[in-house]
């Protein structure tokens, strides 16, 4: 099981993501139809000043269950580990061990 606080960095980060994304998007519309470098680059500035945590690509996929990060499948939003465990108690419809 991850540590709690992991588990709540990564919530807090989903919700500034949540909370800045349209303002990101509106600021990189107004990079793309910058006329000069010099207007681009006090656009930058403006998407500098924005926490860095509000970027999308610093999530994390988590397993809900456990809250492991490596070895997550996302169909199933589930660790191997839990995947596995559930898979043999026969939680998870249509999924069964395969053996050979």
């Amino acid at each position: 099981m991850a540590k709690k606080s992991i588990i709540q960095r990564e919530i807090k980060r989903d919700k500034l993501v949540n909370q800045n994304i349209k303002q990101r998007k509106k600021i990189k519309m107004q990079m793309r139809k910058a006329a000069s470098f010099e207007e681009q680059l006090n656009i930058q500035k403006k998407l500098q000043k924005l926490p860095r945590n509000s970027i999308a690509i610093r999530l994390r996929n988590r397993c809900w269950l456990t809250g492991r990060s490596r070895g997550y499948y996302r169909a199933f939003g589930l660790s191997r580990h839990v995947l596995r465990e559930m898979a043999h108690e026969c939680l998870l419809p249509g999924v069964k061990k395969s053996s050979w």
